[in-house]
C-alpha cells in the first residue's frame, strides 16, 4: 500500500510471525492448499499452532496464490505480500523493462519512493541498481525487507519508513514514483489526487539526472509536462500503466508491447484517411491507442485507412505483419442488424464468436446470449462504426 495511514501494531505483529522458522513451516505446507477447503484446513493446523499465527498464514497462502500471475511461481511462493499490495504492484515483466531503461541510461543508485511490496525495487536491484525504498506504511517496509531478504538481495535494498515528501534524494543518480492512485472509494482518476500528488511528483522528478513517474494510461495528453517523455506499456495485450521519464526525450510519445519489447515512437503524424472497408481489419494494440499513435501505425499496413473518423480500427486491402496491431480477415461488411446476425450465425453453424466491439453501444455478453452460438464453427465479430453508421463486420484472425 503507498502513501497511507500506518496500520496498527497487531497487523505488523502478525506478519512478523510469519517470518519466523514455524511461521515459514506453515507457509510451505499451506502452497498447493485449496481455498474451497480453508476451514477445514484452519480447524486441523489450530490443533497444533496458535490461531493468529494459522490466521495469518492462511491470509498469506491465499495472497500468494493471486501474486502468481504478476510474479510467477517462483517468486510468488517465496515473497510475502499485503492485499493492496498484489493489487498495485507492478507486473514483474513490466517492472524488469523499467528497470534495464534505468539501467541502460547508466543509473546506479536510485530512490524508489512509493515503493509498496517492493516490486519495481526487486527488479531494479536484479539489474545492478542499489535501490532506496521509502514506504510511510511500516507493515509495507516489513514485507518490502522480508522480500529483499527472500529474494537475496538485501544488500541492494535499503528500506526507509518515511514519508516520501520529506526524503533527500539529492545523492542518487535517478527517481521512482509510484503513487497511490486508489482511495477508499476506488481508483482515483484526478492526478492532483494522487498520493502524492502528481505535481509533487514531477517537481522531484525535474530535481534528479533521470526519473520515471508511473501514472494512470488513461491520463489526458494535455496532463503531460512538455519536459517529459510518455510511454505507455502494455503486457499480453492489456495496457498496464503509463510512464514520464525525465531525462530522456522530452516530448516524445511511446508505445511500448511486453514481452516482446516492440516500441513505437510517435512522429506528429496526421490521422489516417477514412476509407471504406478492406480485406482486412487491423486492431491496434491498447497501449498504441492510449498513446495516440494509430496513425503511426498504419503507415506499415500499405494502404490502411480507418473505417471512421473516431474509431481506432485501420482497414487494409494487404495482409501486413505488425508488432502492434492484431488483424483479422474481413469475409462481411454489413449495417448492424440482430436479426441478420442472428440468421448468418445459425447458417454458418457458429458455435464460438469472439465478439469485439469499439464505438457501439451493444453489450457483446448480451448480444451472446441472444445469438444462442451452436456449431462446430467459429468466427470474429466486430461492432463497431463504418462511416458513421452503426456496422457489424465478420471474419477471422488473419494468418500472415
Amino acid at each position: 500500500m503507498r502513501h497511507v495511514p500506518a496500520p496498527n501494531a497487531p497487523a505488523t505483529d502478525a506478519f512478523v510471525a510469519l517470518l519466523t522458522d514455524e511461521g515459514r513451516a506453515l507457509l510451505d505446507e499451506l502452497r498447493d492448499h485449496d481455498p474451497a477447503q480453508e476451514l477445514a484446513t484452519a480447524t486441523r493446523l489450530r490443533r497444533d499452532h496458535p490461531a493468529d499465527l494459522v490466521s495469518a498464514a492462511l491470509g498469506q497462502a491465499r495472497l500468494r496464490q493471486r501474486a502468481v500471475a504478476k510474479f510467477g511461481a517462483e517468486d510468488a511462493y517465496r515473497m510475502f505480500f499485503t492485499p493492496n499490495g498484489v493489487e498495485q504492484a507492478t507486473r514483474a515483466g513490466v517492472a524488469a523493462y523499467r528497470a534495464r531503461r534505468f539501467a541502460a541510461l547508466g543509473v546506479r543508485r536510485l530512490a524508489d519512493l512509493c515503493c509498496g511490496i517492493g516490486g519495481d525495487a526487486i527488479a531494479l536491484a536484479r539489474a545492478g541498481i542499489e535501490v532506496l525504498a521509502v514506504d510511510r506504511d511500516p507493515l509495507t517496509c516489513e514485507v518490502v525487507r522480508a522480500n529483499a531478504a527472500a529474494l537475496g538481495l538485501a544488500e541492494l535494498i535499503e528500506v526507509r519508513c518515511a514519508d516520501v515528501t520529506e526524503v533527500d534524494t539529492s545523492s542518487y543518480d535517478a527517481v521512482f514514483v509510484d503513487p497511490a492512485r486508489r482511495g477508499g472509494r476506488g481508483r482515483i482518476f484526478d492526478p492532483e489526487a494522487y498520493s502524492p500528488p502528481l505535481s509533487w511528483a514531477v517537481e522531484a522528478a525535474r530535481k534528479a539526472p533521470h526519473a520515471a513517474l508511473k501514472i494512470a494510461p488513461g491520463v489526458p495528453h494535455e496532463a503531460i509536462p512538455e519536459d517529459a517523455e510518455a510511454e505507455w506499456i502494455s503486457d499480453g495485450g492489456d495496457v498496464k500503466e503509463a510512464v514520464l521519464w525525465f531525462g530522456t526525450d522530452p516530448g516524445t510519445h511511446r508505445a511500448t508491447l511486453l514481452p516482446g519489447g516492440a516500441s513505437l515512437v510517435g512522429r506528429g503524424l496526421p490521422d489516417p484517411a477514412v476509407r471504406p472497408v478492406g480485406r482486412y481489419l487491423y486492431e491496434p494494440d491498447g497501449a498504441v491507442i492510449r498513446a495516440h499513435l494509430v496513425a503511426e501505425a498504419a503507415t506499415e499496413l500499405g494502404d490502411g485507412g480507418l473505417i471512421d473518423e473516431t474509431i481506432a480500427y485501420v482497414t487494409s486491402d494487404e495482409l501486413r505483419a505488425s508488432a502492434y496491431a492484431a488483424a483479422y480477415e474481413i469475409t462481411d461488411v454489413l449495417p448492424f442488424n440482430l436479426k441478420k446476425l442472428k440468421a448468418i450465425v445459425r447458417e454458418r453453424g457458429i458455435g464460438v464468436a469472439v465478439i469485439k466491439k469499439r464505438g457501439s453501444a451493444v453489450e457483446p455478453e448480451e448480444l451472446r446470449k441472444k445469438l444462442k452460438l451452436a456449431g462446430a464453427n467459429s468466427c470474429v465479430i466486430v461492432l463497431t462504426r463504418v462511416a458513421g453508421a452503426p456496422a457489424m463486420l465478420l471474419g477471422q484472425p488473419a494468418r500472415a
